[in-house]
């Protein structure tokens, strides 16, 4: 499946029904007297987050949605229907913007989630409506009004607990294959990985917890280069890093360094996120190199507030165990120092935004 997390759609709510001009006509009743029907309100446009969708692949084929419109009124004061909502179902962790100016809308996270992103138009009014003692017989009614038409920006952030990020061929999609059932594309080469890859990882208790490997970040990631720039924020909504180091560099405090300062460059507060330092492929280095190698890394770690410092070889599984408890503990502190409120949301109220007015 083709990984697809950004995309641009124009959501178009139902227009309202029209009312209409009608008089009472029976048998036996006199002067009936106007009854015209107000119009029904046309349909809302709604996202709502689906759990069973990982990309936003669908709206690279279709870009336009629209509602339906509001059924005209009747006579003998009868309203007419209203148009059916559409209901357009999105990835988990979906990020909702109005292209024009930018304005965050809503941000579908939980399963179930809605968010109402076109209201649909107000019915019209039939003639009933305008019966005054003045006018015994009003043959006035109005339309029904537009919909809502938005030009919206949609924009995937993965929803994982853990990121794996370092440079091209760190051992990143390795690691997550052994640590998870996850199957990526693994080869000698730099940027094998094209897109992110997400994996679920087995607690001892029993519950998983999601990491996510991030395609490798090179020197000007955060300005474009390479394909970093493109999942960078993906890694927004971690709650830890793993940041992966490649025991055969040529200098590996070179190499952490070229990573922290595209993290730096990014912003969004990834550079403040709690990280590991982790010497990977450490089958590549005797006893003397690999204790030299962990000096100057903890050195490194100590004066940047880095976590903790391990060293393992995701290809023999050396140091994987140590690495998932100690990912547990941090994860657990983090958990105990937040005590967040746990409140259930169901609907996401849409924010103030200026007045758009549909295309004719």
């Amino acid at each position: 499946m083709q990984f697809i997390d950004q995309a641009r759609v124009v959501v178009r709510a139902g227009r309202g029904g029209d009312g209409i001009v009608a008089f009472r006509r029976e048998k036996y009743v006199p002067a009936g007297g106007p009854s015209g029907g107000d119009g029904g309100r046309g349909g809302h446009v709604l996202l709502r987050a689906d759990s069973n969708l990982q990309t936003l692949l669908d709206f690279k084929y279709k870009r336009l949605f629209e509602a339906t419109p509001g059924r005209r009124g009747g006579p003998n004061r009868c309203a007419g229907a209203g148009g059916d909502d559409l209901v357009i179902k999105v990835p988990c962790g979906t990020e909702v913007r109005d292209c024009r100016t930018g304005i965050l809308l809503g941000d579908l996270t939980e399963p179930g989630q809605e968010l109402m992103v076109a209201a649909g138009g107000r019915g019209g009014l039939g003639n009933a409506h305008y019966l005054s003692n003045r006018n015994r017989a009003p043959e006035k009614a109005t339309e029904g009004k537009d919909g809502e038409e938005w030009q919206l920006q949609l924009e995937l952030k993965l929803l994982a607990e853990v990121g794996i990020i370092g440079l091209p061929n760190a051992g990143k999609s390795t690691l997550i294959s052994v640590l998870s059932a996850a199957r990526p594309r693994i080869a000698d080469y730099p940027f094998t990985t094209l897109v992110p890859n997400l994996g679920v990882v087995r607690k001892p208790s029993g519950d998983g917890t999601v990491f996510a490997d991030i395609p490798g970040l090179i020197e000007g990631a955060a300005q474009g280069a390479g394909l970093g720039h493109d999942f960078l924020r993906h890694i927004e909504r971690t709650r830890l890093l793993i940041h992966l180091v490649d025991a055969g560099g040529e200098d590996l405090l070179a190499d952490v360094a070229v990573v922290e300062g595209e993290l730096q460059a990014y912003g969004h507060g990834l550079a403040e996120r709690p990280r590991l330092l982790v010497l990977n492929k450490i089958e590549l280095l005797d006893a003397d190199a690999l204790e030299a190698a962990m000096q100057d890394l903890q050195r490194h770690a100590h004066s940047q507030g880095v976590l903790a410092t391990l060293a393992i070889s995701a290809a023999t599984g050396v140091g994987l165990e140590r690495l998932k408890a100690t990912v547990w503990a941090q994860l657990e502190a983090a958990a105990a120092e937040q005590s967040p409120t746990v409140q259930e949301i169901t609907t996401v109220e849409p924010v103030a935004r200026p007045r758009y007015e549909p295309s004719a």
